[in-house]
This record gives C-alpha cells, structure tokens and sequence, in this order.
C-alpha cells in the first residue's frame, strides 16, 4: 500500500521531476490540470499529500487557499510550488506545509519530501482504519448496557454493528479487549452516526494514556504491514 499525492499542475517538466521522486519513495501520483477537477477530487478522495503549482497554474492559489476547508484533505500535507509570484509567506499563511521553488530539480524535490515523508506517514496513521470484529460492551448515558461488534477501528473511533437502534450524538462508555491482549481498555466516546441497519460510528472522545498507547501500538503494527518496507522507518518514528 503506497502513499497517495495528488499533483495539481498542467506543468509537463514539474510533472516529470515529481513522478520520479515521489515513485522513488513509493508514492503515487495523480495529476489534475483542471480546477473544476481537482475541486471534486479533494472534496472526494483522501490524499496523503497534495501538490499545488501556485503561480503556473490558472486558480492554483485559490485552491490552495480553500483545500483546508475541505472534509477529506483538511489534514493534508501540502506543498506549494512557487515561480515569483506567491511568496513563501503567503503561501504558508493560506494552508501550504512545505515550499518548493521554480525551476525544481529532483535533488530539490528529493530533499524536501524526505523531510515531509514523516508526517505524511503520521497523517496516514491518524485516517488508517483496520477491519477487525472485537466485541465491545457500551453503556448509554440513562446507564443501560448494550453489545455491539465492531467492523474497524482507527485511532480516532470505530464502525460498530448491533441490534439496538443508538440516539446520535449521545455519550457512551466503552469497553474492549484488542486482539492479542487481555487488558481490557476503557474510554469514552460519542456516537457521530447510525442507521436503521444497525450500523453506527463512534468518535473517541477521552482516552486515557494507558489505552492510547495499546491502540497505537495495535494500529501502527497493522499498518507496518501494509506500507512498503522503505515506508517502515517513517512510521516507526511515529
């Protein structure tokens, strides 16, 4: 499982010193060279890291300038790449992580994304959700208990399915064992979703220190698993 970058730039010589870096360090890379395009692709797919030419493409600033406040790509690590019009000051102060000048060469381009590789792979844990089936014990606010399974688990929540129909937004306390282990975590969440089918999403919301390491270590393993060996070390840090 590579990383995903999207480019935005109809810039042929920028196109070609990217691919080649980023396909070095097991990123893929999709290129848009339209704004209406590109619009629809951050509103709808996640990306690892998102590339704006600022300066050589038409509206490319004001699609850096709006890509935070998009639900898929809000978190994204994003680079700039400037050609003597956007300042790097401008350029960080609407959303960019990293700066990348005109002419680029692959040298440039290498250091740089080296540098930003560890918190793309931080990013990339942060969304990373892992199908698995724990069964979880939930207590409601008025004090009853329900069971439930779960269908995957991030660090930030869980997709759960169970018989009993859950009121949105409400407060439960949660408890499970992670596989492999027979500590038993408890926390707290809220419920962000359900449905009539039964299906619902939990939102952590206090987590204490103890289970927080057990998580992230069950996670970071699964993960480690799935991103190319080149990509371990970065995790690793993480």
């Amino acid at each position: 499982m590579n990383l995903e970058s999207l480019l935005i730039s109809r810039d042929a010589t920028l196109q070609e010193v990217l691919r080649s870096t980023l396909e070095k360090i097991s990123v893929n890379v999709e290129v848009c060279e339209g704004t209406e395009n590109c619009c629809k692709l951050l509103g709808n797919h996640k990306f690892d890291a998102v590339i704006v030419d600022c300066d050589d493409m038409e509206g490319g600033l004001e699609i850096l300038n709006g890509l935070r406040k998009t639900h898929s790509n809000s978190s994204s690590v994003v680079f700039a790449v400037l050609n003597g019009k956007t300042t790097t000051q401008e350029a960080f102060k609407v959303g960019a992580n990293f700066v990348l000048q005109k002419p680029l060469t692959p040298l440039h381009a290498a250091r740089c994304f080296n540098t930003a590789m560890s918190f793309m792979m931080r990013e990339r844990r942060r969304y990373f959700r892992h199908p698995v089936e724990i069964q979880v014990r939930m207590e409601l606010a008025q004090g009853s208990e329900v069971s439930a399974t779960t269908t995957n688990l991030s660090e930030g929540g869980m997709a759960i399915h169970l018989l009993e129909k859950l009121p949105r937004e409400a407060g439960v306390k949660l408890q499970f064992t992670l596989p492999g282990s027979s500590t038993l975590l408890e926390l707290k969440g809220v419920i962000a979703w359900a449905d009539a089918m039964g299906r619902a999403g939990v939102r952590f919301v206090e987590v204490p220190q103890s289970a927080q390491y057990q998580l992230d270590e069950f996670l970071t393993e699964r993960l480690a698993a799935e991103v190319p060996p080149n990509l371990q070390g970065y995790l690793a840090l993480h």
